[in-house]
């Protein structure tokens, strides 16, 4: 079984939190909330499910660089980009077309588009 990383992307310029989800239509939140569930439980009953979760805005983010050999923490992210990962699912599938089909499930949960990408594993000895 591989292991793939199942992104959700937001957009930089709103940084959609939680809080700022709650100004959505109270049925269309209610109704993407269940459909998400929906989506968990069904990942969860496949034992598909490693974990998931969702991330803070990078707003928020601090990035710890001890490259010139003293530690600095900086009050910004990595990298500055037009959208960013704002949620995520860690799972285990057969093949990349069986990951495919579980970000298809969490595309139509979320109305959103999901990235995909496999973790590397360890070269073989």
């Amino acid at each position: 079984m591989t292991q793939y990383f199942l992104t959700v992307p937001h957009d930089t310029a709103t940084e959609p939190t939680m809080e700022s989800m709650q100004e959505f239509d109270p049925a269309e939140l209610a109704a993407v909330m269940a459909a998400v569930d929906e989506f968990n439980t069904a990942l969860k009953d496949a034992g598909a499910l490693l974990f998931a979760g969702g991330l803070t805005p990078p707003s928020t983010a601090k990035t710890v660089d001890v490259s010139s050999g003293e530690t600095r923490v900086l009050d910004e992210p990595f990298v500055e980009a037009e959208s960013y990962v704002g949620g995520f699912w860690v799972i285990e599938a057969s093949d990349e077309g069986k990951a495919l089909e579980w970000a298809t499930r969490a595309s139509i949960a979320l109305q959103c588009r999901i990235e995909v990408r496999a973790l590397q594993e360890e070269p073989a000895e």
